[in-house]
């Protein structure tokens, strides 16, 4: 019984041994050539959003791992920085985190508002007519992008936003 115990402690130190030592790996890639996920193939670090409403964010990437606390915002914007297996190592805008598994995450693409009050335009120009002001802290979905806008839809309201105010996309992505 005890050659079990120290078994599974050994292996449980050599998995997070493992974790750990793929992610400055990632760290250390330059922008022309992003880290790419083993598990998923896709690149890290990449933005994601919460799925569920409430989701466990762990010490480590197993249900055997402490529960450090729980992320309790659907659509919340999330970047993806390590995978093992089925658990993703994310980090909100603060740059807290852990390790959520893979189901309480989704592809679709949300921001959040950072800042003073913005406003929402009709285009992407300084003075385009203003369709709607958003507050800081809100979580919209991500249409496009150019160099220096987004277009989001947030309560109802469609509109362009400057880039700046945005935590959950990249400075250099563009989408169409």
């Amino acid at each position: 019984m005890a050659g079990t115990v120290h078994w599974r402690q050994l292996l449980r130190i050599a998995v997070m041994a493992m974790v750990l030592l793929a992610q400055p790996a990632a760290a250390q890639t330059d922008e022309a050539s992003p880290a790419i996920g083993p598990e998923t193939n896709l690149p890290l670090p990449r933005f994601v959003s919460l799925r569920a409403s409430e989701a466990n964010v762990r010490r480590g990437p197993s249900l055997s791992h402490r529960i450090d606390w729980v992320f309790k915002r659907r659509d919340m914007p999330l970047q993806v920085i390590a995978e093992y297996g089925h658990w993703r190592r994310v980090i909100d805008r603060d740059g807290q985190g852990g390790w959520v598994h893979y189901r309480m995450l989704s592809g679709a693409r949300t921001v959040l508002t950072e800042g003073e009050n913005i406003a929402m335009r009709t285009r992407p120009e300084p003075d385009a007519m203003e369709r709607a002001i958003l507050e800081p802290g809100v979580v919209a979905r991500l249409e496009d992008c150019t160099p220096d806008w987004c277009e989001l839809n947030a309560g109802g309201y469609s509109g362009w936003v400057p880039k700046a105010n945005l935590w959950g996309v990249a400075d250099a992505e563009i989408r169409d």
